[in-house]
């Protein structure tokens, strides 16, 4: 029997996320994420000429009164390098999520060596991502995103996915879609896509082969999201290569001595 010999915890979190494709849970670790999260209104503020925020989550919720769309773009990638920049920040990351990606990735894993974000301020429609799968772009499989947002996520704030079976339907028409595109393709699956609402001091955990996107931010705050994605070491790499994107980060030993074992001499013929 598959995962006869699983936790019931661990077989619990793996029923949910076969079912649904996703996870929302509590981070593991808020010292770490509340270290990201200040670290990061630091950076903006800096970027801005602007003095450190007070509150840096209520900064992150308004910062579209200080940048204008067509500035986002630079000011995005200007945070993406500078929290990549700390040292601590991946392991930190990592850590919000440490146990359920043991249970529902594997505990020999890969990660994506620079975390994205995604800024979306209120109307913009200039950062807008469609209807698609990871692996529509390269993505292998085996991955799954841990998808963190520094302030709350809901509604047009947050991300779609189209669950499971809805997916499943909706791969199987895909060729259907050659001439009118993905715009077509969601509009005809939008009744059964979910906003998922995921709150500062959660985590959500999805899996990147379901049809996800985001439309335009309907509400009044921006939205401040990181995703990483994670795959079991020794599993199947597409186009974004171990080495190159990814980089091993819980190597057992048992498997450090068998990559460095050769066979004595004689042993080879």
């Amino acid at each position: 029997m598959t995962g006869g010999f699983l936790s019931n915890e661990d077989r619990m979190l793996g029923d949910a996320f076969l079912k649904d494709g996703y996870v929302i849970r509590a981070v593991e670790d808020r010292a770490a994420l509340d270290r990201i999260q200040a670290r990061v209104a630091e950076l903006a503020a800096s970027q801005l000429g602007l003095d450190p925020p007070n509150d840096p989550k209520a900064f992150l919720d308004g910062i579209h009164t200080h940048v204008a769309p067509d500035k986002l773009n630079a000011f995005r990638l200007a945070m993406i390098a500078g929290i990549n920049g700390e040292t601590w920040f991946r392991r930190a990351y990592y850590g919000l999520a440490e146990k359920a990606l043991a249970s529902l990735v594997g505990n020999e894993l890969a990660m994506q060596r620079r975390a994205n974000l995604s800024i979306q301020l209120p109307g913009d429609e200039s950062s807008l991502l469609p209807a698609h799968t990871d692996t529509w772009s390269g993505d292998s499989p085996f991955e799954a995103v841990v998808w963190l947002p520094l302030v709350d996520c809901r509604a047009t704030k947050s991300m779609f996915i189209l669950p499971p079976a809805a997916n499943a339907k909706a791969a199987a028409k895909l060729a259907d879609y050659g001439t009118s595109g993905v715009e077509a393709l969601y509009r005809d699956f939008e009744s059964e896509t979910r906003f998922l609402s995921v709150d500062y001091g959660q985590f959500l955990l999805f899996d990147q082969n379901l049809i996800h996107g985001n439309r335009v931010n309907a509400e009044k705050t921006t939205r401040w999201t990181f995703n990483c994605r994670f795959k079991g070491l020794f599993t199947p790499y597409a186009d974004k290569r171990l080495g190159e994107f990814f980089e091993p980060i819980t190597m057992r030993p048992t498997t450090r001595l068998g990559l460095a074992y050769k066979l004595p001499d004689g042993f080879e013929e």
